[in-house]
């Protein structure tokens, strides 16, 4: 059994394509590091890695196996939802906007409570790292507003054709299955296979999500992220929604 990798500000991490777990008795996380450290987020997305940790620990680097993955023509839009769709896509006053305030948006994922979650992983750390990742055009938010205010949302990474779904929120039932439903509809438009939905969760499974190993989800990011030779638009608003009435 081989140690868990400490990275230090130029190293690299393994590939877990190629490289086993390095301690069996923690499954799927690949290596340790202080802080995050710049060009960090971007060379382990691109490797299938993410980081999960709490304030009190140093950063964990993770690789699951199995993946959850969501395939976007298997979104599970339950009838109680395309209502809710349809009834916001005639509201004049609901609105999709997409990059229009990141921060407000990861700010909520990290405040919004859940019922089986004793606190958030986002972090003040992980919040200015993915917010530089943002400015670097590889990280996205998608807001779902009511009358002007934001009542749910989501952030997501990408890269090439590959996205990667980070944490989403609500402030009212429902709201944030409207922005996954976006997402998944400009997945379908944009022909892009899979959202990396991380770990296994009910509710993710609830709404279409399903685990796959590890080797089938790194061999189709690699896919993914050679597919897309031009630059994605995430310029979309409501109207996509229409992909599921």
């Amino acid at each position: 059994m081989s140690q868990i990798l400490w990275l230090g500000p130029q190293d690299t991490f393994p590939n877990p394509l190629l490289e086993p777990d390095p301690d069996p008795r923690v499954p799927g996380l690949i290596a340790v590091s202080e802080r995050i450290y710049p060009g960090q987020l971007s060379q382990a997305y691109q490797l299938g890695i993410f980081p999960w940790y709490s304030d009190n620990q140093p950063v964990l680097w993770w690789s699951p196996d199995p993946r959850m993955a969501l395939k976007p023509a298997e979104f599970k839009c339950s009838d109680s939802l395309r209502k809710s769709i349809r009834l916001f896509c005639q509201d004049a006053h609901s609105q999709i906007r997409v990059d229009a305030d990141f921060g407000s948006v990861i700010k909520a994922c990290a405040i919004n409570t859940r019922k089986d979650q004793d606190g958030t992983w986002i972090t003040h750390e992980i919040m200015e790292a993915y917010t530089t990742l943002h400015e670097q055009g590889n990280a996205h938010s998608i807001a779902v507003e009511e009358g002007g205010q934001m009542i749910g949302g989501l952030y997501c990474v990408a890269f090439g054709g590959a996205v990667f779904g980070e944490s989403m929120f609500s402030l009212k039932p429902g709201a944030s299955k409207i922005a996954l439903a976006a997402l998944s509809a400009w997945c379908i438009q944009n022909q892009i296979p899979m959202i990396d939905c991380q770990q296994e969760t009910a509710h993710l499974h609830s709404l279409g999500a399903a685990p796959i190993t590890r080797q089938a989800f790194l061999q189709q990011l690699q896919i993914s992220l050679n597919q897309t030779k031009i630059e994605l638009s995430w310029t979309f608003d409501k109207t996509i929604l229409k992909h599921w009435l």
